[in-house]
Order: structure tokens, then C-alpha cells, then sequence
């Protein structure tokens, strides 16, 4: 008999619906028992966008209010005994995005409003936020007897947009410390106090003022308290795995090494577990497809506009080592891109060498590699949708079919045909063209540039399931001048382990037709 399949909450952010409507839980409740009975009570927890943080918090919402039914056979109902009603004030800041101070202002307002409905207003003269939140929480505890719970969803969402802009982040900063001070007045009326976010700001009060907060997130306790990981899906999603190899005609392994290649390769701290994205995941297994969910369901502005602030190149984006420091640190004191690029999601964790604490930091998955590539075209060609997409399809049936001759034969037309950015006058701004345009490829185990060997350092590394390519290129010069700094400085010696077949590819550029003017490509 074939098995019916729970339908996979794609969207929904709400666990009552969830458990009621019969859609597919990952359990995570054992974690949100022992994060409400072991950590201090005021935390917070870092985690890019539609990782699942609104899940997490409804689902805290629904065990402090008591409500033991929609817990029924998940791992937490063998865990709480007491089943204790607290009151509770959640307020989701992602409706405060894209405000101006007062705007913001209000929007607080109307927050607080519809929990004054409930426990009743203060004195005439509580007309602050901050006074009004300070009331809110004294009152319901005066009522019930009971300390209160807070959540707060998405706490730095009203500062994001504006986290490129001084002046305007200076005056959201301040109207968001003011709202969130009561947090550490209020402290005996407490039970749990739970903020979640991208980044982390330092001057905001609950980081400088809640001095007793906790911060979670690179807590190898909790690594998994947000998103799905392999065993995860290996189990309680099983047969969605199974249902989707069929469907597009894999065998179940083929099916997993495809998704994982595509959504895996999250690790907010180390030693962790894979994480799997879970907005991407369940979106693949709803639909049957291996897209571009998470990047495709928005790039936000403040990234881009933070990488031409630090001037990122796309080919230095993650593949490099770090001290925790360095990437886990508050976003407003950051001096470089990295601590955004990791809290947002765009690089993580892959590996940790304990002996000089150092983490090294990459691009997690395919899937976040060629949509960034996509957003990043335009720092060398003004974008062309259309003849992109035509391009990048014709170079992977070319890559698939090993045949580099017709993939820079089409690659010569495309560059001929677009427009081209300022500053192109010098090699490094070729190079980060072709690492763009082969990172869309998607088709590599491996691409990477300035790859360093005993006696220098190749331009570019691809390397396919059949062929490791050794890529050199040079501008104004000729394809012969490349390949003979290739076989001069013995390039191939660096790879003879990868056990591939090794090809050498000599690429000339001219920087007055801005495309590649002659290339030679030689089997080693």
C-alpha cells in the first residue's frame, strides 16, 4: 500500500496550525524543554531568514501557555509533568521592517496596545514604550501570579534595512534600545525572557543593558534547535525522500547526494551536526524540483549594499579561516563583511582546528553559491537576464559533455555582446568574471581562484566529477603566454592526487572588446 505522506508545511510559521491541520513537525520539543529548564532565563539565538526562528518561538509560546494537546507524542510530553499557564507577550518585529522613526513609533504602539487590551492600561502619564511595556509586564503579573513570558521574533528587523545608512540606524537604534530596556527592570516578574535575530547589535540595550542574557547561538547544545538536519530527514522525513526519487526517476541515494549538494552544509557552530535548510527542503519536497527557494524568496538590500561598502569580490567570499571573534561579533562594531555574511546565512562553519581555535568559513551549498553569483553579475557586466540564463545553459550541456573548446567558444560571445562596469582595465577583473559565471554553472565539486602551489598560485581550479581543469589567464597578452606559466611553474604537480584527468586551459583576454580573445587547452 503506498504511503500518504503528511503535507509538508511550506509557509507556515504557526505551530497550533501545524499539530491541529496534521502537517509534517520535525520534533525539536526535547530542545525547547531543555532550552526553558537548563539556560538562563533571558536568551537569545542568532539564525539567517526562513530558518525557522517564528516556528520556534510559536511553538514556546504554545508550551508556556500550557497547552499540553498539541504536544501529544512528541518528545516533550514525557518530559514536562506540570504543564504551567504563563502569560505571554510575543511581538514579531518583521512587521517593523521598512519604517522611519515614526512610523516605528506607532507600530510599537499598536503592539503594546493589543496586550493593554488584555491586562488593562497604566497611569495617564505611561505614554513611552518603554513605560507602557514596563506596565504590561508588572500587570499580567499581578493578575495571573504568575511571572511572564516575552518573545520577541526578529528583534533587529526594524535596523537591517538601514544598517548601511548612519544617521538613520543611529535614530532606530535608539528607539529600539528604549522599547527593549524594561527587560532587566523587570527581572523578578520574569520567567522567560527569548530574542531572536540575524545579527547583533552591540549598542542595543538588551547587549549592553540585559548583561544576563544568553547567547545561544554558537552553543553546539542547541546547533540544531533551528533547521533540519541529516538524520532529521534520513528519518522523519524518509519518505518524502523516497516520493521524490521516484518521481524524477533517482535511485534514493542519488535523491539524497542531490539535496544535500543543493540545501546542506550548515553549521553554526562546531562540532555540529549538517543542517539542512528547512524553508528550501520543504519546498523541494512540496514541488518536486531542486530550486532556488531560500535565495529566490529574497536577496535583502542591506547585503548587497554592505558588500560594495567593504568591497567584497565574489570570488573572496568564504574560503578562508577565522577566529570566532572575528565572525561572531555585533554587526554595527564589524569591520569587515564577514560577521553579516555569517549571521545572514551566506557562509558558515565547515571545520574547526582546536589547536589554534580557528574555524574555516564557506559558502554553506550550491544553492546559496549561485544565487549569490546571480546578485553579484553586475559587479563586472551590466545584467541580461535573459541572455545569461541562455549562456549558463549552453555552458553546462558544454561542461557536461566535456567540452571547454565550445564552453569559452560561447563565452566569447556572451562577454562580446554585454555591457561591461567600470574598471576593467587590469586581470583580477577577468578572473572574477569567469569564477561568476562558471560558480552559475552549479556543475562543480569544486571551484575556486588564486589557488596557491609551491611556486605560485593558479588563477582558477574547476574540477568536475571526471576533470580537474588548471586555468590561467592573462590580459593583452596571448593564450600561449598563460599555458607557458602553467607548464614554467608546474602547476598540475599540485593535483596529481585528486586522481582526475588534468587539463590545462590558457586564456587571453582583450581588455578593448572586453571578452577572451584566444585560448589553448591541452591535456596533461
Amino acid at each position: 500500500m503506498e504511503q500518504t505522506l503528511q503535507l509538508c508545511p511550506v509557509g507556515i510559521q504557526t505551530f497550533e496550525k501545524i499539530r491541529k491541520e496534521n502537517y509534517l513537525y520535525v520534533d525539536k520539543t526535547a530542545l525547547v524543554y531543555r532550552l526553558t529548564h537548563g539556560a538562563p532565563k533571558s536568551v537569545f539565538l542568532s539564525r539567517p531568514r526562513r530558518f525557522g526562528k517564528s516556528l520556534l518561538l510559536s511553538t514556546l509560546a504554545a508550551y508556556f501557555e500550557g497547552r499540553r494537546e498539541l504536544f501529544e507524542g512528541l518528545a516533550i510530553e514525557q518530559l514536562e509533568k506540570e504543564w504551567t499557564q504563563y502569560p505571554v507577550l510575543r511581538f514579531d518585529m518583521s512587521t517593523a521592517k521598512h519604517m522611519e522613526k515614526k512610523d516605528l513609533d506607532l507600530e510599537l504602539s499598536s503592539k503594546l496596545t493589543s496586550y493593554e487590551a488584555i491586562y488593562g492600561k497604566g497611569p495617564a502619564d505611561d505614554v513611552n514604550p518603554n513605560q507602557r511595556l514596563r506596565g504590561l509586564i508588572e500587570r499580567a503579573y499581578r493578575q495571573t501570579g504568575k511571572q511572564v513570558v516575552v518573545l520577541i521574533d526578529e528583534y533587529d528587523a526594524p535596523l537591517l534595512d538601514v544598517v548601511h545608512k548612519e544617521g538613520e540606524l543611529e535614530r532606530l537604534r535608539h528607539t529600539m534600545r528604549n522599547f527593549y530596556s524594561p527587560l532587566k527592570a523587570c527581572d523578578p516578574y520574569l520567567r522567560f525572557v527569548f530574542l531572536t535575530g540575524i545579527t547583533k547589535f552591540s549598542q542595543l540595550s538588551i547587549f549592553s543593558e540585559l548583561n544576563n542574557i544568553k547567547n545561544i547561538s554558537m552553543d553546539d547544545t542547541y546547533a540544531s534547535i533551528c533547521g533540519i538536519t541529516e538524520e532529521e530527514m534520513l528519518t522523519q522525513m524518509s519518505g518524502y525522500i523516497d516520493d521524490m526519487a521516484q518521481k524524477l526517476a533517482y535511485s534514493r541515494e542519488e535523491m539524497i547526494q542531490k539535496l544535500r549538494r543543493k540545501y546542506d552544509g550548515y553549521h553554526f557552530t562546531w562540532p555540529s551536526p549538517d543542517i539542512y535548510n528547512p524553508y528550501s527542503l520543504l519546498n523541494a519536497f512540496t514541488d518536486y524540483k531542486l530550486n532556488d527557494y531560500w535565495f529566490g524568496s529574497g536577496t535583502p538590500t542591506y547585503l548587497i549594499e554592505m558588500m560594495r561598502k567593504y568591497h567584497v569580490l565574489p570570488s573572496c567570499i568564504g574560503g578562508y579561516d577565522a577566529d570566532a571573534s572575528e565572525f561572531d561579533q555585533p554587526t554595527h562594531a564589524m569591520e569587515s563583511i564577514v560577521p553579516l555574511l555569517f549571521q545572514s546565512g551566506y557562509i558558515t562553519i565547515k571545520d574547526y582546528d582546536p589547536f589554534i581555535e580557528s574555524y574555516h568559513l564557506d559558502i554553506p551549498n550550491n544553492e546559496v553559491r549561485i544565487g549569490l553569483m546571480r546578485s553579484l553579475i553586475a559587479y563586472c557586466i551590466e545584467p541580461n537576464p535573459t541572455a545569461t540564463k541562455s549562456t549558463i545553459r549552453g555552458l553546462v550541456r558544454a561542461i557536461l559533455q566535456e567540452d571547454m573548446e565550445g564552453a569559452l567558444r560561447l563565452l566569447q560571445t556572451f562577454l562580446s555582446t554585454v555591457p561591461y562596469t567600470d574598471n576593467t582595465q587590469y586581470e583580477g577583473h577577468y578572473q572574477q568574471v569567469l569564477y561568476i559565471i562558471f560558480s552559475l554553472i552549479g556543475q562543480y565539486d569544486y571551484l575556486d581562484v588564486e589557488v596557491r602551489t609551491p611556486v605560485g598560485r593558479v588563477d582558477m581550479v574547476l574540477r568536475t566529477a571526471t576533470t580537474l581543469y588548471i586555468v590561467e589567464l592573462k590580459l593583452n597578452q596571448s593564450a600561449e603566454a598563460a599555458m607557458n606559466q602553467i607548464d614554467l611553474k608546474q602547476y598540475p604537480e599540485r593535483f596529481r592526487l585528486s586522481g582526475l584527468p588534468i587539463v590545462k586551459v590558457g586564456i587571453n583576454f582583450d581588455a578593448e572588446r572586453h571578452t577572451l580573445k584566444d585560448w589553448v587547452i591541452e591535456p596533461e
